[in-house]
């Protein structure tokens, strides 16, 4: 999730920009072999969320509002025309069959886009009650998205999780609890949505992961340490699973901290951590599985001369 920025003058820009001596290097981590590659790397903006094209040669970047894809065997970002779908935050999907993407804008809708390119689709009803939604999965049998939405409860405005129909844009309401959630997105079955959530603590920020039937029924906690978890990423196979970490006592999801990706089971048995990098905010917001849940790809921010870099 990305929380939107106060309207930018023409000085300034609402997208994040790099630290000093900072870069972005899209990398490719494989869980077989353990070899973590990079793909591309750039000093000149913050890119973020990759998603894997369902063919495998592909990743969908967004930068600066704009989404992009890259290969796989590097070279440089090719611009995805989206008209004037120009606001992209780093919540953005790919649907099972390839065919679309669907981005979060800062206007608060979801945007339906051919893979392609092409001209946007607004798929959310602006009379739906929510002020802004966070885009985070798509159903397997691509009629149904997972968002989390900010809509006021009880005076206040609070972060819940939502579904609505690609085709309509009705909205279900799966939780209204004061706790924030955030990264929900479905198991490959369908039947499961993930996600990571306060609802559990006593401390401001500090999340764990969570699953949930696709009704919103029974829920389950599938993390409880003293490290803020966040995105809980199923492969495409429904044999791993993998989530961003951050430290103890950390609030949100900031940019720019030493973070961990960790490899588990989908019921969070056996979990490990795999990478240790800086980054956060950007690193894999969304899910970023090969199609043959072998890889992910994920976004390292290093700092020169920084020993977490």
């Amino acid at each position: 999730m990305t929380v939107s920025p106060s309207a930018p003058t023409t000085e300034e820009s609402p997208w994040r920009d790099l630290l000093p001596g900072q870069r972005s290097e899209l990398r490719i981590y494989d869980v077989t072999t353990g070899s973590d590659v990079l793909v591309y790397e750039t000093t000149s903006a913050v890119i973020e969320a990759p998603n894997w094209s369902v063919d495998g040669h592909w990743l969908v970047i967004n930068r600066d509002g704009l989404l992009y894809r890259v290969s796989t065997d590097g070279g440089e970002p090719e611009l995805i025309a989206t008209g004037e779908l120009d606001d992209s935050n780093n919540d953005h999907v790919l649907s099972a069959d390839g065919a679309w993407i669907y981005a979060s804008s800062q206007d608060g809708h979801i945007y339906e886009v051919a893979i392609e390119g092409g001209t946007p689709r607004r798929v959310t009803d602006p009379e739906d009650g929510i002020l802004m939604r966070y885009l985070h999965g798509i159903s397997p049998d691509g009629a149904e998205l997972a968002f989390i939405g900010a809509a006021e409860l009880s005076g206040e405005v609070r972060y819940n999780i939502y579904t609505a129909q690609v085709s309509t844009g009705e909205v279900r309401a799966l939780s209204a609890l004061d706790a924030p959630h955030d990264g929900a997105e479905y198991h490959p079955s369908g039947e499961l949505i993930y996600f990571n959530s306060e609802r559990a603590s006593v401390v401001a920020g500090h999340a764990q992961l969570f699953r949930m039937d696709r009704s919103g029924g029974t829920i389950e906690q599938l993390t409880d340490d003293e490290r803020v978890n966040w995105f809980p990423h199923v492969s495409p196979d429904g044999l791993r699973l993998v989530y961003l970490s951050y430290p103890a006592g950390t609030a949100g999801h900031p940019a720019n901290l030493p973070v961990e990706l960790r490899i588990a089971t989908p019921d969070l048995e056996h979990a490990r951590t795999v990478v240790r990098l800086f980054g956060g905010q950007g690193t894999i917001n969304v899910n970023s599985w090969a199609p043959d849940s072998t890889r992910f790809a994920y976004v390292a921010y290093p700092v020169a001369g920084s020993e977490d870099a």
